[in-house]
């Protein structure tokens, strides 16, 4: 019976169930949602209406264990803390009025999905840097080759078995798009099928505000947009809540920029294959908080030992300068463990607050379409998905 274990585990070792190439699809949910802004959240709160329940009451317990402190009242002083109101209605006034749909459709309070969809700034909010291990990259199209940019979205571990991707159908206002999600929340990051998409992580040691515009908003507003000349507009010269690095993809260009409340820098390492890349700590935007000064990029003595570094150094080794970038070497990144407590694919078995939510790679040239694991790419193979045709 031993010798027949022993056998059973080599070949499933084989067969990558033990490495780190999966051997199955997890499926991934898709749901598809159609109207806009009020319509469109009603609609996705009465659909998700039991599963948004879940996770607010798996946030909120979360929460109070985190702080040892009641989850409704810390909900009340952040509340009293966001004034992002007056921003998002006058960025993005549609999709206020699609938090509020969710709210009234999931019968549950206004503040409370509210903080569902300011993620990075209730991280902020707490001055918890441990929430943000988020790893992403792009590619742009040279001489006719593919353009893609791809991410490991990194989030708390209470959403697992949440995961899913909302499918916007086109209207005449909006192209198609595919949004990685959790219900209650309106985005994580995406693309639209006109070759446009959208990844970012969180800076935490850049400047913040009480105002501005907050990062699921600036996402929804880029995917919603066809335009290269308005979204670079728009990520520059938008009033920024919170500190966040934007991998931006348009069609065969490639863009990053990190933005703090006071600042927007673009960053671009010069590689002569055009990729860029990202984890959790700024490159090139010296608006640092004072108590975050040792992550200023103009610091003497950086703390590469960090965690945000290390993971870095894993994608950049992979992608700086390769050459024929393909999406199997973006899933080889995307999985990489090489520093076990500082791996850019963070399984949910490591026991920590955060796991790899999701893993995506959009194919951003040619016929776009999405590849997304539900879960951490070690764990699930990717699942591709196609926008309708017109």
């Amino acid at each position: 019976m031993k010798t027949n274990l022993i056998i059973l585990l080599l070949v499933a070792y084989s067969m990558g169930v033990l490495g780190q190439t999966p051997s199955s699809t997890r499926e991934i949910r898709e749901v598809k949602l159609s109207g806009s802004g009020y319509e469109l959240g009603l609609q996705h709160g009465k659909l998700l209406k039991k599963e948004i329940g879940e996770l607010l009451v798996k946030m909120k317990k979360k929460t109070a264990h985190n702080l040892k402190k009641d989850a409704d009242q810390v909900i009340k002083e952040f509340t009293a803390y966001a004034q992002f109101t007056d921003d998002i209605k006058k960025y993005t006034p549609e999709l206020y009025e699609e938090v509020r749909g969710i709210a009234d459709g999931s019968g549950q309070s206004f503040n409370d999905i509210m903080v569902f969809n300011l993620l990075d700034e209730f991280w902020v909010y707490l001055n918890d840097i441990s929430k943000h291990h988020c790893s992403g990259m792009g590619i742009p199209s040279i001489k006719g080759s593919t353009s893609y940019i791809a991410q490991n979205m990194d989030i708390e571990s209470y959403t697992e078995g949440y995961q899913m991707v909302m499918r916007l159908e086109r209207t005449p206002d909006r192209p198609e798009q595919f949004i990685l999600t959790h219900p209650g929340a309106i985005a994580l990051n995406g693309m639209n099928e006109m070759g446009i998409g959208a990844c970012m992580n969180t800076l935490m040691e850049l400047k913040a505000s009480n105002k501005g515009l907050p990062v699921a908003f600036i996402v929804r507003h880029i995917l919603n947009s066809t335009d290269k000349k308005d979204i670079l507009n728009f990520i520059q010269t938008v009033p920024h809540a919170s500190g966040q690095n934007y991998i931006i993809g348009i069609k065969g260009e490639v863009f990053d920029f990190e933005a703090s409340a006071n600042k927007v820098v673009r960053f671009d390492p010069k590689n002569t294959n055009g990729t860029v890349y990202h984890t959790n700590h700024p490159i090139v935007n010296d608006d640092v908080k004072p108590w975050f000064e040792k992550f200023n990029p103009k610091a003497d003595v950086k703390p590469i030992q960090s965690n945000s570094y290390i993971r870095l150094a894993a994608v950049q080794k992979r992608i700086g300068e390769a050459t024929n970038i393909e999406d199997s070497l973006i899933k080889e990144t995307l999985r990489s463990k090489d520093d076990a407590k500082n791996p850019v694919c963070v399984s949910l078995s490591l026991g920590r607050g955060g796991f790899t939510f999701g893993s995506v790679i959009m194919t951003l040239t040619g016929t776009p379409f999405l590849q997304v694991t539900a879960g951490s790419p070690d764990a699930s193979e990717y699942k591709r998905m196609e926008f309708s045709k017109k």
